[in-house]
């Protein structure tokens, strides 16, 4: 298992503390459970986003593949060590169970190895797309009001290039969920600034193809 620790000042990252803390957590809790541990840091960094050094070379370390990976899944002392997103982390839990890995956030009891831990894990992930859904109808609902109001609301909005790029090079090896959670779990959000989801992906796959198509006519 890939044990990830991460503090978030450099004061904390000299002093050691909380990474000897973190360390000493999860490596009782693999004991426990007769894991071996290799171990991923990221000293000084917040956890505004997942694009993190070492939580990004980790992920990259969980390849779609089972048979071509030489670690199981990753496991850290507290959630927010990984994440202080709900969101965010719903979409590692996503990425974890199409690529089949476990994803073990010792204090919150979340083992998707274990029966238990998984049910947890979906919870956690139906309430996280619950709120985006409530979300997105109360925005839907501001709209069409504006709209009868003979306002307009909201903005063109285009994707970045670079993040497009991104989508198509996944698209080649992934499938539509497994795209839409590993571009969240890299921190790109979609032309409009929300998570990616199997239906948003699919639509800018489309659009991108068609662009690629008329520029080379």
């Amino acid at each position: 298992m890939i044990g990830y620790l991460r503090v978030s000042t450099d004061e904390q990252a000299n002093s050691g503390l909380g990474l000897v803390a973190q360390q000493e957590t999860i490596q009782r809790y693999a004991d426990a459970h007769g894991w071996n541990v290799v171990w991923h840091e990221d000293a000084g960094v917040s956890a505004k986003s997942l694009d993190r050094p070492q939580l990004q070379a980790a992920l990259a370390r969980l390849r779609p593949t089972p048979n071509h990976r030489d670690v199981d899944g990753i496991v850290v002392a507290k959630l927010d060590r990984l994440s202080r997103s709900v969101v965010d982390f719903a979409g590692v839990l996503e990425l974890a169970r199409a690529r089949k890995w476990a994803l073990v956030a010792i204090d919150l009891g979340v083992d998707t190895s274990t029966p238990t831990g998984e049910l947890v894990a979906n919870v956690m992930m139906s309430v996280a797309q619950w709120e985006r859904r409530v979300i997105g109808e109360r925005t839907s609902a501001a709209m069409q009001a504006a709209k009868r109001q003979g306002r307009h609301m909201g903005r063109v909005s285009t994707l970045l290039r670079s993040t497009g790029d991104r989508l198509l090079i996944l698209r080649t090896t992934l499938t539509l969920a497994e795209t839409a959670a590993q571009l969240n779990c890299e921190g790109l959000a979609t032309a409009s600034g929300a998570q990616w989801s199997a239906d948003t992906v699919a639509k800018a796959q489309k659009r991108l193809q068609r662009q690629g198509s008329a520029s080379e006519a």
